[in-house]
């Protein structure tokens, strides 16, 4: 038969005619096809063995706690001690310590049928307050489930759930509670079920994927409603008080000496007998603008940045209650290749007071963020518009500092300076251009503002 397959035949009559396609294999007999075929199962062989190897070193490595390898070495070292030197200690410490490894494997026989749900109770709190969950576990098998460990990450921290021991189809749910102390978005997940023996030899885990976010918002206080800030304009939104002049009618009233007779109410004259004009809503906007300082060294301390934060929240979160326009913005972080070149702050979303909090929730101090003149100062060139402006700082910013800063506002804003120092006498501090704010503690915010500290 030859080497190659041909696409043609010849027919008893001569002629050549078409057929199938054909493989021909040729084997060797000879002493090199021995030896290739030799190398090519010795290679199959080294391949299964050296994924076998790497398979049982993956287990061992996910498997086996340091209680385990130092039994697996105790094994090592007593039981050619046992049998080259005879040594009854020897082999009484190999006996024990290979009883406890295949008892510890007991704990591991069967797999993990069990399906895990976390339902927080509110996904948004407010720091220093408790965050509180449930876990909800079914045996999916009909099998009795052992006794396992479910480990919950929480941000940087654990939490261990001991799952007892579960019949088939049954269900466990086991409350939690999370602390939610400071202020962030903490994420919680993804679980691991882990099974092991209770000594601590042999451990597996299964890896949950279910991940969920916790907002922990800041402290707010209600601040009273502002008596300041608003800026007569006809397209603005029509307020209690009442003008002779303006878009929205209110009502009519008699005549005045000095009222324009533009504002005659002609039907009304006829009916009363009197001389009527009309009265209207003065149409009013206020555009509020609140710029917080995130440089770490203007802050005596972490509490106090926080103490800043709040009343920053606060302030833009009673804004956004009111309809008004609110605009919240803090100082970007500025790297030291770029710095005193770009400058950047970053506008926090204020469409909502759910919005504004979880925005507040991710506020983070920095060493090299901008400085509080230049946030308020690229503030106000992206917002001229802006009718009363809250630059919230700490104590240690100096006076010439906070004075630069309300400097930096555009001409016509009223400019207020919310210095926070823990524990400090609430104040007032009205100057010729601006005016400087002292906020002690968070219920300082709601005083100030209900004496009319914006007014």
């Amino acid at each position: 038969m030859s080497d190659h397959s041909e696409t043609t035949s010849r027919s008893r009559s001569g002629s050549w005619t078409r057929s199938r396609g054909e493989t021909i294999t040729r084997t060797g007999t000879g002493r090199t096809g021995v030896v290739e075929a030799g190398y090519a199962w010795t290679r199959r062989v080294s391949g299964r063995a050296s994924r076998l190897v790497r398979a049982v070193a993956g287990w061992l490595r996910e498997t086996v706690e340091p209680l385990g390898w130092f039994l697996l070495a105790v094994l090592v070292l007593a039981i050619p001690a046992a049998f080259a030197l005879g040594w009854t200690e020897a082999a009484v410490v190999a006996i024990v310590a290979a009883l406890l490894v295949l008892m510890s494997l007991v704990f591991l026989i069967g797999g993990t049928d069990i399906d895990m749900r976390l339902v927080l109770e509110r996904d948004r709190v407010v720091a220093g307050t408790d965050a509180h969950a449930a876990l909800h576990l079914t045996n999916t098998s009909h099998r009795l489930s052992l006794p396992c460990v479910v480990d919950v990450p929480v941000g940087d921290g654990l939490v261990e759930v001991r799952v007892p021991l579960l019949l088939g189809r049954a269900v466990h749910v086991e409350p939690l509670t999370i602390g939610a102390r400071r202020r962030g978005v903490v994420q919680i997940g993804p679980m691991t079920i882990a099974r092991g023996d209770p000594i601590g030899i042999l451990r597996r885990e299964v890896a949950w994927p279910q991940v969920e976010q916790l907002y922990i918002h800041p402290a707010t206080v209600s601040v009273p409603r502002f008596s300041a800030g608003y800026i007569k304009d006809i397209d603005g939104n029509p307020s209690r008080q009442i003008v002779d002049a303006d878009l929205a009618f209110h009502a009519v009233r008699e005549y005045l000496p000095g009222d324009s007779h533009r504002h005659v109410h002609w039907k009304a004259t006829a009916r009363t007998g009197t001389l009527m004009v009309r009265q209207y809503e003065e149409s009013r906007r206020s555009r509020l603008g609140v710029v917080l300082d995130l440089v770490r060294s203007n802050y005596a301390d972490d509490e106090e940045f926080e103490l800043a934060v709040s009343a920053a929240t606060s302030l833009a979160l009673q804004g956004v209650r009111e309809g008004r326009d609110v605009l919240l913005a803090v100082s970007a972080e500025q790297p030291e290749s770029t710095r005193g070149r770009v400058m950047s702050v970053r506008t926090l979303p204020t469409l909502s007071p759910v919005a504004l909090l979880d925005a507040a929730a991710t506020i983070e101090a920095h060493t090299n963020a901008l400085t509080l003149e230049e946030a308020v100062g690229l503030t106000g060139q992206s917002h001229p518009d802006l009718s009363i402006l809250y630059a919230v700082t700490g104590s240690l910013t100096p006076l010439a500092r906070a004075r630069r800063a309300a400097f930096a506002a555009p001409k016509g804003v009223l400019a207020v300076v919310t210095r926070c120092e823990r524990g400090a006498q609430p104040g007032y501090r009205p100057f010729a251009e601006f005016s400087i704010m002292t906020v002690g503690a968070l219920v300082d915010v709601r005083y100030l503002m209900a004496r009319g500290a914006a007014a």
